[in-house]
């Protein structure tokens, strides 16, 4: 019988490939060693050499560092979406404007109220996404996934912001101008509107009328239209125009997006709108972004910040990342991270002068 013949398969590479080779393979992964994990730095920073979403948020410390130590000194625009508060991350938000990592925020109207309401006194429980709903409502009990709420103190809120509305001169305002009125009633210094005031920090909620301060606001509203007197409204074209004067007197921008939605893109808008001014700003230096949302829907919250470079909303030179990790889990590691860095230490602190809806000027103070 004859012998089998013995079939070896080789690997014929060039030296060409050969060096592309060694070239890829060259940085191993890092397979990180929680025995000597001894601080929110060290674990972020070991996140940067492993794989997959601890990669990409070590990516965004890398970018968020970046865009603190510029010496061009960028200013950081905050964008905050989703169920932050009911989250937990309120302090964690307070914190970053404290501690001079951001100089300017845009939110939804929902997060803003639910600070609101916890300056109030009142609070977010702990609940469970498998209750009984229908159980829940017969105990005006809200449910935002596994957190609940109270709705009767959400009722004497959204009074209360009615109430307050009609303290203040019936005429157009911005969110900026109305959010900044409404913080000089809050006395908890753990408040995110409270810490913004103290530090001359612009909040703007373009979609205000899209949460429970709108529910006030509309109480006001109808109480005035009953008593046939004139109302406070909220402008939010005069929004559009504070905002891109903060853009255009900066000496550049960068970003950050907690998740998406309308914060997201109205921080980019106000890059677009730059044009109204006459004035090219070149997007934003920086950009990074916490989400779950994905970029193949389509949609803008989950859409990449390659995809805003298109749009010429960050520059085509920005270093960016993108965090796919929801932002109760990662937005405590980057702050935590900047914070025992001290990253907002060194940066002058931002002050802007305003009259009526027209930015006199942005300066900088020790």
């Amino acid at each position: 019988m004859a012998k089998k013949k013995k079939v070896e398969f080789t690997m014929k590479l060039g030296s060409k490939q050969v060096k592309q080779k060694h070239k890829l393979l060259k940085t191993k992964i890092n397979q990180i060693d929680m025995t000597k994990v001894r601080s929110i730095v060290d674990l972020v920073e070991n996140y940067k050499g492993m794989s997959i979403q601890a990669r990409n948020i070590g990516g965004c410390a890398d970018v968020l560092e970046k865009m603190l130590t510029d010496k061009e000194r960028p200013t950081v625009l905050l964008g905050l979406a989703g169920p932050l508060i009911a989250g937990g991350l309120r302090t964690v938000i307070r914190d970053m404007i404290e501690h001079n990592l951001v100089d300017v925020i845009v939110s939804t109207g929902a997060i803003l109220y639910q600070d609101l309401y916890q300056a109030r006194g009142f609070n977010h429980f702990k609940g469970s996404p498998k209750t009984d709903d229908r159980k829940l409502r017969s105990l005006y009990i809200d449910r935002i996934y596994d957190t609940y709420v109270d709705e009767a103190k959400f009722w004497a809120t959204d009074m209360w912001v009615g109430k307050f509305a009609s303290t203040l001169s019936p005429r157009n305002y911005s969110s900026r101008e109305f959010l900044w009125h409404l913080a000089g009633e809050i006395k908890d210094k753990n408040s995110i509107l409270y810490t913004a005031r103290k530090r001359n920090i612009p909040v703007f909620s373009p979609a205000l009328n899209d949460s429970s301060i709108g529910i006030g606001l509309t109480e006001h509203y109808h109480r005035c239209k009953l008593k046939n007197q004139p109302s406070v409204h909220i402008d939010s074209i005069r929004d559009n125009y504070e905002l891109t004067q903060i853009v255009i007197k900066s000496k550049r921008t960068s970003a950050i997006y907690i998740a998406g939605g309308v914060p997201k893109n109205y921080i980019n808008d106000s890059v677009v709108m730059s044009y109204v001014f006459n004035k090219d700003t070149g997007g934003h230096k920086y950009a990074l972004q916490l989400t779950t949302d994905s970029p193949h829907w389509g949609g803008l919250s989950g859409s990449t910040l390659h995809e805003a470079m298109s749009w010429g909303k960050v520059s085509t030179e920005a270093s960016t990342s993108m965090g796919f990790v929801e932002p109760t889990v990662s937005l405590p590691l980057l702050v935590g991270f900047a914070l025992q860095k001290r990253l907002g230490s060194k940066r002058k602190r931002i002050d802007y002068t305003w009259d009526n809806d027209i930015l006199k000027k942005i300066s900088y103070k020790e």
